[in-house]
């Protein structure tokens, strides 16, 4: 089915709409997936597309909260790390970088809604690769986890994630890659971003804002259990009730997230609607809660970013302190990792994820991050498996 300009074709139009489809999916123009339920949005024929940084960030969110034209859909893009650190104030030293963008939105004029089968109609091309190479070997790891243990003991931060990469140098189909990706790690914020100079592919699995009207929603992630031949969704449940370590560092990002939303929702709203249920993915299980609130009267949509993001989650407790310790400490840019890809509609309902779980290919190279929780009773080396564990998916895609 297709939307142009709020319309959508009928089933007497289904051979235009596949036609449509398949000559956009083959041709080199941009396009955006994003898994939706039951299906996806596909974004296409973009009227504008604006590249944030430091200068014009303020202005985006001035158009953005001032749409007029409620026939379009709105914007959809994504925030990198640096600029949503740059939003809230906190600085990054200078760090080895790519010069990748802060990050980049587009204004859709065709909204296409693709059921979920849609993926089975596509082949598989995947192109030339190189083996990939991890940029902090465990013995570096280990002494940048030993800094930020002595942080911790300190009290300066109670949790901190330490950014590995995965780099190879590559030619890859990323549509292909995408499919395969859905085919086999599906994911419940999942994206996919073709364009000119670049491409993103995600099975992210976590919400960070899902607003509609005045409810905001969150879904925090903490907690990972690698999966093998025994497991079992019962096992993992049990695991996660048992085990001291990942409760904790559970508790600790759950809370903050409550407190991150009560600086925009109003008194008393802020409830726990789902405590610590399970999710299974390809290589693991997830312990997640879904937090709600009712938003405050006349909060911008910049607030809402500058409140929730970057996704604590995925950074560390408490998080401003957290923040300027990884800053000073990690040697290279985030670039999209531990940033947010989603969309503004007109009316300002949104929907953002936090970008996990993501391949970055940019300038012949495809680059995978992951990060674990550091706490008090953690081990380097485990962490540093943990790493390879949220990444072994989009490695394994590489694979003929």
């Amino acid at each position: 089915m297709i939307k142009r300009n709020n319309k959508f074709y009928n089933k007497n139009e289904e051979n235009l709409s596949k036609t449509y489809l398949n000559k956009l999916i083959h041709s080199d123009k941009p396009i955006i997936i994003y898994k939706i339920k039951r299906g996806y949005y596909l974004f296409s024929d973009f009227s504008e597309k604006i590249i944030l940084s430091r200068k014009n960030i303020n202005q985006f969110f001035i158009k953005v909260q001032n749409q007029k034209n409620k026939k379009h859909f709105g914007y959809v893009g994504f925030f990198g790390y640096e600029i949503l650190c740059n939003l809230i104030g906190i600085k990054i030293i200078k760090q080895k970088n790519n010069s990748f963008p802060m990050g980049i939105f587009y204004k859709p004029k065709n909204v296409i809604f693709l059921k979920e089968s849609f993926i089975n109609n596509y082949s598989l091309k995947i192109k030339h690769s190189s083996s990939f190479k991890v940029n902090l070997s465990l013995k570096n790891y280990t002494k940048v986890f030993n800094k930020f243990v002595k942080k911790i003991k300190n009290g300066e931060t109670y949790q901190i994630k330490i950014c590995q990469k995965y780099i190879n140098k590559s030619k890859i189909n990323s549509f292909s890659l995408f499919v395969k990706l859905m085919k086999t790690n599906p994911s419940p914020e999942a994206f996919f971003i073709r364009d000119t100079n670049y491409s993103i592919i995600s099975c992210s699995p976590e919400t960070l804002i899902e607003r509609k009207n005045d409810i905001l929603i969150t879904k925090p992630i903490a907690g990972t259990m690698k999966k093998n031949k025994k497991s079992s969704l019962a096992k993992a449940k049990k695991y996660f009730k048992n085990n001291i370590k990942e409760s904790k560092e559970h508790n600790m990002i759950v809370d903050m997230e409550r407190n991150d939303l009560s600086k925009i929702c109003k008194n008393g709203t802020v409830k726990i609607k789902k405590l610590k249920y399970i999710e299974e993915y390809k290589d693991l299980y997830h312990c997640i809660t879904k937090i709600s609130g009712i938003l405050k009267k006349n909060i911008s949509t910049k607030k809402i970013i500058q409140a929730m993001m970057p996704g604590g989650s995925v950074i560390g407790c408490p998080k401003i302190n957290t923040l300027n310790l990884l800053n000073n400490y990690e040697i290279e840019n985030r670039n999209i990792f531990t940033g947010s890809f989603g969309y503004i509609k007109t009316n300002l309902d949104m929907r953002f994820n936090v970008i996990i779980r993501s391949i970055l290919h940019y300038k012949g190279k495809s680059e995978i991050s992951a990060a674990s929780g550091v706490v008090v009773g953690s081990k380097a080396k485990a962490e540093y498996n943990e790493n390879y564990i949220k990444a072994k998916s989009l490695i394994n895609l590489f694979k003929k």
